[in-house]
């Protein structure tokens, strides 16, 4: 059976991903809803590629850590380097978690201390969706490791 843990991680990461690209579809409005910021929405609606770009890469990265989660959870065929992309994906959510709630009380800059912190505990729940997944099929992931 499918770890629900990583399972629930993959959709999540999934989701975010495709909220990225919604951003790049639907425009100023999306990047200012999801908190990117007043300059971004700006420059998307001046159609500078510098928006599309950074938000297709991080897309792209959620995209690839979906599958990560997935190919953990054993939904698809083990993918390379599986235990130390696990770690290095959930140290990232959780290291991010923590960096927002401080960016929040400390210099919240253009975003919104409501942005920080909502993030931050996405970023928190996911994190500990793979951390908890990935301690559980730990010792699968080293049967038939390189």
């Amino acid at each position: 059976m499918a770890n629900p843990y990583l399972l629930s991680g993959a959709a999540l990461s999934a989701i975010a991903a495709l909220l990225h690209l919604g951003c790049i579809f639907f425009g100023p409005s999306w990047y200012r809803f999801f908190g990117a910021g007043e300059r971004m929405a700006q420059l998307s609606a001046a159609g500078h590629i510098a928006p599309t770009l950074i938000t297709t890469g991080i897309a792209a990265v959620l995209g690839v850590w979906s599958l990560y989660a997935l190919s953990g959870a054993g939904v698809i065929p083990r993918l390379p380097l599986i235990r130390t992309g696990l770690c290095v994906i959930t140290g990232i959510y959780l290291l991010r978690s923590v960096a927002g709630f401080v960016l929040a009380a400390v210099a919240p800059g253009e975003r919104s201390v409501a942005f920080w912190c909502w993030s931050s505990l996405i970023c928190l729940g996911i994190g500990t969706l793979y951390l908890v997944g990935t301690r559980q099929v730990w010792s699968e992931l080293s049967r038939g490791a390189a």
